[in-house]
């Protein structure tokens, strides 16, 4: 697992290898700390990811609920067709669609009209 900060508007944590029991429990550390900063997006890159359980599937799902609560967006790259397949199957994608509560969007500010 990595963090790239680079963007502090939407870090990407990229995870790799397999996330199961014994390393899941890190990830979801990490996604806790980068939530504290109040990010409007958090992606997480799956490129490399081998293989996924039920408790790597229960950090998205984490990721997503205290992401609704904190009015982040969480959205996913590079996932595996497998990993796909498992979060069509289980509802997890139709959560990551979910809009964020209304309390929490942010208008586009107003951009000033041409001028001519």
């Amino acid at each position: 697992m990595s963090v790239d900060l680079a963007d502090p508007r939407s870090p990407v944590i990229s995870v790799g290898g397999e996330l199961a029991f014994t390393t899941s429990g890190p990830l979801r550390t990490e996604v806790d700390r980068v939530l504290t900063t109040r990010p409007p997006v958090i992606v997480f890159d799956f490129s490399d990811l081998l293989f996924i359980d039920s408790t790597g599937l229960s950090v998205i799902v984490h990721a997503w609920r205290e992401g609704q609560r904190a009015g982040t967006l969480i959205r996913l790259r590079a996932t595996p067709r497998f990993l796909t397949t498992i979060l069509d199957m289980t509802g997890v994608t139709g959560l990551l669609a979910r809009p964020l509560p209304e309390q929490y969007v942010v208008a586009a500010p107003e951009r000033p009209a041409a001028s001519a």
